[in-house]
């Protein structure tokens, strides 16, 4: 959310609302997002618009999806003389982004995320990625820190692991909690997700890596074998081609791409 001034609204705690106020960060933002003409934007929460206008200034088409029905009409009036800007007054959590798409011209998304819905946010938008050129967004700082985690830090789980399959990530900079109006209790941060064109470790059913990763690490202190013991047989755990004694969070991506193709594998065999 985004604030300027001369409109009266208030954050609404219901909608996770905090604007920003810092300018510098702002521009920083637009910065790094950098539209070019001929691509599409779409921003997540407009709010009071403080990021919408430099973004307005630089891009062809703006589309900018608004929960909050009280915010549309004032962002109606402040950005119609764009004539690339459009506003859909709707939950993004319930978006079809695909309708925004266009075959040659790719969605790039930018969202200041309400932290109560930024990780199934994610999930929803990850699953547009072939029509996704890059994603920006500020979230809570430990959301950005488990999405950019390596094996082996405590932050890596789940989230880490089912973005890092579909996107490069990349830790911007960090936003401190003075930036916003009002002030979070929490630090905030930048990050770019690009969904890979080729994905680098392609597993060859989604669904059982979902599974996997969601049961490793659902009894993350327990090892692998532990946590497939209710999946698999005893015959069907021995051999894979993945160290079932360790830790979820010793896994790379690469080792769960691995080990959920010999599951399925397994699970697939007849009797």
């Amino acid at each position: 959310m985004n604030y300027t001034p001369g409109n009266p609204h208030r954050a609404r705690k219901r909608f996770g609302q905090n604007f920003l106020i810092d300018h510098t960060i702002i521009q920083q933002i637009a910065r790094s997002v950098s539209p070019k003409a001929g691509e599409i934007i779409v921003e997540i929460g407009p709010g009071q618009g403080a990021l919408t206008e430099p973004l307005a200034e630089r891009a062809e088409t703006l589309h900018v999806i608004e929960l909050d029905r009280d915010l549309v009409p004032w962002l109606k009036v402040r950005f119609e003389k764009h004539p690339g800007f459009r506003l859909h007054q709707t939950d993004a959590l319930k978006f079809d982004f695909a309708q925004l798409a266009e075959a040659d011209k790719p969605l790039r998304i930018v969202g200041n995320l309400p932290y109560n819905i930024s990780t199934p946010l994610i999930f929803h938008l990850i699953s547009y990625a072939d029509q996704v050129k890059d994603m920006h967004f500020m979230l809570q700082k430990e959301v950005v820190k488990r999405l950019a985690a390596a094996p082996g830090e405590k932050a890596y789980g789940r989230l880490s692991v089912m973005v890092q399959y579909y996107c490069q990530v990349n830790w911007l900079f960090d936003v401190p909690p003075g930036s916003f109006d009002p002030a979070p209790k929490v630090d905030s941060a930048i990050v770019r997700l690009a969904p890979y064109k080729t994905l680098p470790h392609p597993a060859r059913n989604i669904k059982t890596l979902e599974k996997l990763v969601t049961a490793a690490f659902g009894q993350r202190r327990k090892t692998l074998r532990n946590a497939l013991k209710t999946w698999l047989g005893a015959e069907q755990l021995e051999g894979l081609p993945v160290d079932i004694t360790k830790r979820a969070e010793a896994l790379s991506l690469a080792d769960f791409v691995a080990l959920s193709d010999a599951i399925d594998d397994r699970l697939n065999e007849g009797p």
